[in-house]
């Protein structure tokens, strides 16, 4: 029989190894579970969509340029629109001719030429298309879905936002911090560098950085314990346990070279057209980055495109931002189709705000904001195809026919998840908070196919 022999063991030995101990037997579970609050949940109706690609055109796409077709302020080129239109596929749809590679897709899209908003202020108006409400810090919509569905995907968060300007557009707000987008690149960032920070990094085996992180949670788990109901604290815990998961697959995601050089092309990486702060967008990274995701089974993927603000040189920017993202755009729809994920995946493109047309004069190349009326589209994800909603007058400055607000545009992307916006709420400082708000929406049935 083998005599054993004791081996010297200090108390501050003994202390360190139990304490990675516990830690282990604490997260052992959670690290082969779901990420508490993140687990994948049924939709509470029937849902026509999976997941939302948000193309988020900031600073109000003019959409007598893009979308709304007016020939009779058309035929002053001095006023009104500056493009031509034609209609185009089966369904006779009406796109600009400064959009040829969407333009091919008009057979899958659900024009909405009756929007409103409440504000022509670039950071309300924007505000209230991510949040519901332009003047207080409220729950992204990306983060409500993230909230009312989990993650298909444990190791990757629910809700991404690529090139967001501001953090108020992809928080959490109220809810929970793991329900936030995880931002990559920020506010014309490089995006060829953007990344997602501490992802990634070599120095410490797997495992290693697993017994870190199992030390840290232990202690964290005590020390909320101790505060009882803390959402700040628990949500502290679950990012960390988020952000140690996301390192075994965001970091191939993001790296694009093993793409072939036919998609970089498809989509136009490392190509933009426009001038100001839209240079360093890489819109065509974006775009495939998104669809990358969205294959990896992330609920929410917010795409930012900025400088449509375009009050000076209008004709010269409007058709600088169109010819970036006109490509991207339809080679992600292409890909969607081709890949059978559109008719789960619904794809919505839009600003804060339209424009009105050019300012009458001679010589004039201005434009303004507009609120009352301006366009949006939707495409797959349970939208009728080469469809178009709503009316506004002879010069597209007031709607005529079906007003959809963004509360009504928020109340039917949820509908479309299977999630019901009137009961999809938490309730915060005794004040009940959802996407929708105190007035609420209503679910615009004229668009859902």
């Amino acid at each position: 029989m083998m005599k054993m022999t004791p081996v010297p063991f200090s108390r501050r030995q003994m202390l360190h190894t139990a304490s990675c101990g516990f830690g282990y037997v604490a997260m052992s579970g959670l690290a082969g579970a779901a990420v508490p609050g993140l687990e994948q949940r049924p939709a509470r109706q029937r849902p026509r969509a999976r997941r939302v690609i948000f193309l988020n055109m900031a600073g109000g796409p003019a959409q007598l340029d893009t979308f709304d077709h007016k020939p009779q302020v058309a035929k002053n080129p001095h006023a009104g629109s500056v493009a031509s239109f034609r209609r185009r596929g089966a369904s006779g749809l009406w796109v600009s001719d400064l959009l040829p590679n969407i333009a091919r897709h008009a057979d899958k899209l659900c024009v909405i030429n009756s929007m409103t908003a409440d504000t022509s202020i670039h950071a309300q108006s924007m505000l209230q298309l991510h949040t519901g409400d332009r003047l207080r810090p409220c729950p992204s919509m990306g983060a409500w879905v993230a909230y009312g569905l989990g993650t298909e995907n444990q190791n990757l968060p629910g809700f991404i936002s690529f090139n967001t300007a501001k953090p108020a557009e992809y928080a959490a707000a109220q809810l929970p911090a793991v329900f936030g987008g995880t931002p990559i690149g920020v506010n014309g960032e490089d995006m060829s560098r953007a990344t997602i920070g501490n992802i990634s990094g070599d120095h410490l085996l797997q495992a290693v950085k697993r017994r870190q992180l199992d030390l840290i949670q232990a202690m964290n788990r005590d020390h909320l314990s101790l505060r009882g109901d803390d959402a700040g604290l628990e949500g502290v815990i679950q990012t960390m346990e988020l952000g140690f998961r996301m390192q075994s697959e965001a970091p191939e995601l993001l790296d694009i070279r093993q793409e072939p050089k036919a998609v970089l092309e498809r989509y136009a990486v490392g190509k933009n057209h426009a001038a100001g702060t839209c240079k360093a967008s890489d819109f065509g990274r974006q775009c495939l980055l998104a669809r990358r995701f969205c294959e990896a089974g992330v609920r929410f993927i917010e795409i930012t495109h900025g400088s449509w603000d375009q009050h000076t040189d209008h004709r010269r920017d409007l058709t600088a931002n169109c010819a970036t993202t006109d490509a991207p755009i339809a080679a992600l729809l292409d890909d969607l189709d081709e890949r059978g994920l559109l008719e789960d995946t619904l794809v919505v493109w839009g600003g804060e705000f339209g424009r009105p047309g050019l300012t009458p004069g001679k010589d004039k190349d201005q434009t303004g904001h507009q609120h009352r009326a301006f366009s949006f589209w939707m495409a797959g994800g349970g939208v009728k195809a080469g469809h178009v909603h709503g009316l506004t007058n002879h010069d597209g400055s007031l709607i005529e026919e079906g007003a959809v607000h963004f509360r009504d545009l928020h109340a039917t992307l949820l509908h479309l998840l299977g999630l019901d916006h009137e009961n999809l709420a938490v309730v915060s400082g005794g004040r009940r908070i959802r996407l929708t708000g105190l007035q609420g929406g209503r679910v615009v049935d004229e668009v859902l196919a």
